[in-house]
């Protein structure tokens, strides 16, 4: 087994074929927060443009190669695309005369008796080919079934599929009830980041080649991911019920599942108990521990503007005005919702969204807040982000 260790004194320049799909947009979104790190931008249509993606791979140090079409009525189509995008990416470096690092996404499906399996079997011998022939570098990642938050349903997995069903009133079929290996989308980018920078221990598959078979570090039956959905659904969806969040994999399946939710959800109305004392509201019933807080805003005053990548949150406004903006990272579209504490209600803020609340009225703004995690200023998962 051997590493390779990456010069971190300058900006290391990294470009992704298909950065707009589900494991390339959390790998660029996570990948921007780095400041030893330039992005070099990649659009689809570079690989009917020589020129465009000769000079693209002429930027990059590493280039990883995600795009690929998974799904389609006629394998072959699969087969053939695949295989030409390997070809054309192998053609802009010969041409452009670089050898940037090369990491492939490959598949568990590379043993299987199908196009796709062949198609990311062929093209990882083809990047092999290529780097024991140059100076190149080339990588290829083995990656088990990936879930996580902005899956396309019934494109990405079962449990985007799931997620979407059960948040939007559907109900899921379970075809076959068997153990489904999973890894979490935040565990996979961390093995492409350590990839990337050397850190990530590999496998010598031949001259300049190296691989990584990721294994899944989840085992879970079908039922039981439907099972667990379900809960969410009539517990929180419903109740507006925290679940246990102290075990992993429930707490990314619940994060995952909180991304198909309508963003019209929200703002969720309190039920408010009043007698000739004054009122009550529950503001919060979690079968997982926190962290509690609340605070007042001066008229006109914004607060927040930041995201989280793992952290659940809930604003629950009970005295003035306020306005609760969201926008999902790497989007342009923001959400407003406007709360009143006349009629006490919360939001809650999904990950990698960043979000503010602003005090709109006359009055002082109070505000509680609970986060599923006590604030740790050594791992406060808090990006900074203007929502607007």
């Amino acid at each position: 087994m051997v590493s390779r260790m990456v010069n971190k004194t300058e900006k290391h320049k990294i470009g992704i074929t298909g950065q707009a799909g589900f494991v390339g947009s959390h790998l660029h979104t996570t990948l921007s927060l780095r400041e030893d790190v330039e992005l070099i931008p990649f659009e689809r249509s570079f690989f009917e443009d020589m020129e465009a993606l000769s000079q693209f791979v002429s930027n990059c140090d590493t280039v990883v190669h995600l795009a690929a079409l998974n799904r389609h009525e006629d394998q072959n189509v699969i087969y053939k695309t695949n295989i030409k995008l390997v070809d054309e990416l192998i053609k802009a470096c010969e041409n452009a005369t670089v050898s940037p690092h090369i990491i492939f996404s490959s598949s568990s499906q590379e043993s299987r008796d199908n196009l796709y399996g062949a198609s990311k079997k062929e093209g990882k011998e083809k990047f092999m080919a290529w780097a024991g022939k140059s100076e190149g570098k080339f990588t290829s990642l083995t990656i088990p079934n990936v879930f996580g938050p902005f899956g396309r349903p019934d494109y990405n997995s079962v449990v985007a599929t799931f997620c979407y069903k059960v948040a939007n009133g559907e109900t899921p079929t379970i075809i076959n009830d068997g153990e489904v290996g999973l890894i979490y989308i935040n565990d996979l980018i961390k093995v492409f980041i350590d990839t990337i920078f050397g850190e990530q221990e590999v496998a010598e598959l031949g001259e300049n080649s190296f691989g990584v078979d990721i294994a899944p570090n989840h085992f879970v039956k079908v039922s039981r991911i439907l099972e667990l959905l379900n809960k969410y659904k009539s517990d929180y969806l419903q109740n507006g019920i925290f679940p246990n969040l102290d075990d992993y994999f429930q707490k990314s399946l619940f994060n995952t599942f909180r991304c198909y939710i309508s963003e019209d959800h929200y703002p969720v109305k309190y039920t408010e108990h009043t007698d000739p004392r004054g009122s009550f509201v529950e503001i919060s019933r979690t079968e997982t521990s926190g962290q509690f807080s609340y605070s007042t805003t001066v008229p006109g005053i914004t607060r927040g503007n930041h995201f989280h990548t793992r952290k659940a949150e809930r604003f629950a406004v009970i005295k003035g005005k306020a306005r609760i903006q969201l926008r999902k990272i790497g989007t342009e579209n923001v959400i407003n919702y406007y709360l009143d504490g006349k009629e006490p209600a919360y939001v809650d803020m999904p990950i990698w969204y960043t979000h503010n609340i602003t005090n709109i009225g006359d009055e002082e703004l109070i505000t509680l807040f609970w986060i599923n995690e006590p604030y740790n200023p050594e791992d406060a998962d808090t990006y900074f982000e203007n929502v607007e």
